[in-house]
Formats: structure tokens, sequence, C-alpha cells
């Protein structure tokens, strides 16, 4: 045996997204090629001044250069809990239903570890986010895919799970705002989620890293909003995209209080906590002046109506998003999702992540990121057009 064999866990792993992406891109990029980066969904807008200026004190004080609290700071859990309140009607106990995360990424990934053993099945939508299967491989599980295609909206069939697999199954992810299809889900449809949970002993992981970043009056629910949520289901949230701090690993997660212990027992033996400061940074976030997270909605309604149209204008089908920075666009007849977006990447440099990277059913879609300057998107259009797809 080679000492450098990877575990089968690694081995298991499916092709890295972005990997072949970042290769045909240098390749381009060596050629003199101007790149426009629509790939990736990392924000462009800057972390506000406040939260900034909030870090700057944090550091400066030496009571925060130690080791936090795996679960996070009291002060931060009851920020989260009273945001829970105010924006959804959620009550929360920030003791036993609040944990801080090192981003939202790294509870997702690590929440299977807490709740499923070798063998144990995971529902896992598809197109979607890859740590929700990557976890589940992680822990041992199995993933079972649940297809997301336009004719339901973008919502899992919960009627095409088989009764053996629902009668496995541990967990279900769900995500909406969704990523990567844009779509969105109502009361209704977290309704019938918690009714199937309940009915099959799932527990529900809800990714809602979106829910702040909406469009035309347009205001997401929690899936904690549907009676009896708490009783079957978490859910994760993110501060990288509503206050544009990627870079600052700061997330939690809320919900059923034995869920919450689980993550928590998880984390307590594998990381040591959201360093101090960046919680406080979170907490000024949050609890602070929420005029930044209008202004940068303002921005992405703008950039989405330029692109929508200009995509539209080039001959694209494409529907305009009631929330994310992304577009879910039709790749033209004659194309597959990897053909499109190498054509794009050598013909136009630009740059966009064909849907079936995030699994089979994304076939026939590209996903394109709002994470650019009014200016280059509209250059991106340009050079869509001149090609002639």
């Amino acid at each position: 045996m080679n000492i450098f064999d990877k575990a089968d866990r690694l081995k298991k792993l499916p092709p890295y997204l972005f990997k072949e992406i970042d290769r045909k891109k240098a390749e381009v990029k060596a050629r003199g090629i101007d790149i426009i980066d629509l790939g990736v969904g990392d924000p462009d807008l800057p972390t506000p001044p406040h939260i900034i200026e909030a870090l700057i004190k944090a550091v400066a004080n030496p009571e925060n250069h130690r080791y936090p609290s795996y679960s996070g700071m009291g002060d931060f859990k009851e920020v989260v809990a009273h945001w829970y309140k105010d924006r959804f009607g959620v009550k929360l106990d920030p003791e036993t239903e609040v944990v801080s995360l090192i981003g939202s990424k790294e509870g997702l990934a690590h929440f299977p570890l807490a709740f499923i053993n070798p063998g144990d099945v995971a529902l896992v939508p598809t197109p979607a986010y890859p740590v929700y299967h990557i976890g589940t491989l992680f822990a041992g599980g199995e993933s079972f895919f649940m297809p997301l295609v336009s004719r339901n909206n973008f919502l899992p069939n919960l009627d095409a799970v088989p009764d053996e697999i629902a009668s496995r199954a541990r967990i279900m992810f769900i995500n909406y705002p969704n990523n990567p299809t844009s779509a969105v889900a109502g009361l209704e449809f977290f309704s019938r989620v918690v009714e199937f949970a309940k009915n099959n002993s799932i527990l529900v992981c809800h990714d809602a890293a979106y829910t702040e970043m909406a469009f035309d009056g347009f205001r997401p629910h929690s899936f904690l909003e549907a009676e009896g949520a708490k009783e079957v289901g978490v859910e994760f949230h993110s501060l990288s995209k509503t206050y544009n701090m990627t870079g600052w690993r700061i997330g939690f997660a809320v919900g059923n209080p034995k869920a919450m212990e689980g993550l928590g027992a998880v984390k307590s033996n594998i990381d040591s906590g959201v360093f101090q400061a960046v919680q406080m940074a979170g907490i000024e976030a949050v609890r602070g002046d929420q005029s930044c997270v209008r202004e940068m909605v303002r921005v992405y309604t703008r950039r989405r109506d330029l692109m929508v149209k200009g995509l539209r204008d080039a001959g694209f089908e494409v529907e305009s998003p009631k929330a994310t920075f992304y577009l879910w666009v039709r790749v033209p007849e004659g194309h597959s999702s990897s053909g499109i977006a190498t054509r794009l990447l050598e013909d136009a440099g630009l740059v966009v992540t064909p849907g079936n990277g995030f699994g089979e059913p994304g076939e026939g879609y590209f996903r394109i990121a709002l994470t650019q300057k009014m200016e280059r998107l509209a250059e991106a259009i340009d050079r869509i057009k001149a090609i002639n797809l």
C-alpha cells in the first residue's frame, strides 16, 4: 500500500466542480483574453464599514484573544434569536436552539456526523450545493437524490421517495431560496415537508443562506415558520451573502434543541468556535443599521434586470428570479451544459458554471452569478451576442 493512498471517503467524492473550469480559465487567460468570471458565488461588494469598525475595535481588546465557546457567545446567540423573532416571527431559546458556526458550510458538512450512521440515507436535492452530498459521504451515509426540475418548480417531489428509502432516511436537505436554480418555496411546501418528516422520522436540514437576498418586495419564509417545523428540523444561515462577509466565516444554526445538541457535540470535538471578535462584528451586522442590506438588494436587482433582458435579447430562455444572485439559464438547442460553458469561455472569455456540475438534472442549464459590476455585465452581454450562439 502506498502511504499516500487516500481514504475511501475521499475516493468517493465527485469531481470538484470548479477544478476543470479553473484549468480552462487559466488556459484562456494565458492567451491574453480578458476574463469576466460569472461562475463563483462570491459577492464582489465590500463588507459594510460599520461591521469592519466593530471588528477592529473587538480585535484590539485582549479579552477576545482566547478560545471562544464552541456554541457561540451568549450575546451573539441572543441577537440571532431576536432577529428570528423580528424577521420570521419564530421564537428561539438562545441557549438551547442557537449555535454559532464557522460559516454555514462548516455546519452543513458537520451535521451528518451527528446523525448519520454508516448505511443510513440522506435525502439530497439535485442539482444542489455539493456539501449536502459530501457531508453525507464523510459520515458514511448514502445519498438518495431528489431531482429538482422545472415542471415541479424546482421543488422535490416527496411522493416519489420510495417507502424503503424513506424508512432508512435520517436527514433531508432542502435549500430555499435555492442555489443553483434560484427557485423559492412557500409555507405550503414547508408544511408538506414537516408532515413527510414526521411520518418517516426524518430530521430536516434547511439551508437558508439566501433569505435576505430577495427582490421586488418578495420576503422568503423560514422553514421554521411552518407549524411543527421545530419538532423535526433545523435551519442554517450565513452572514456571508447578506452582509458580504464570505471570508469572515461566520454563520449560525437554529432549531430543534436536540439537533443543536448533536451538532454542538461534533463541533466541540472538532473545532474551537468562531473567533470572538468576528462574533462581535456579527452582532453589529445583525443588530446594526440594515440600510446596507437594502442597498445590496438594489444593486443586485439592477444587475438581475440587466442580465435577464440581455440574455433574452440574445435568444436565451431565463426566468427573472425572486431571490438569490444567480440566474439559471436554459442551454440553447443543440448544446450541452458543459459545451455551452466551454464555448462561452473560449470564444467570449466568460466563465459560467455548467448546470450538470451541480447534479445530473442540471443538464440543459448553466448558472450565472451576478457578482460583477454593471459595466462588466453589460460587456458580458455584448460578448454573448457577438458569438451568435
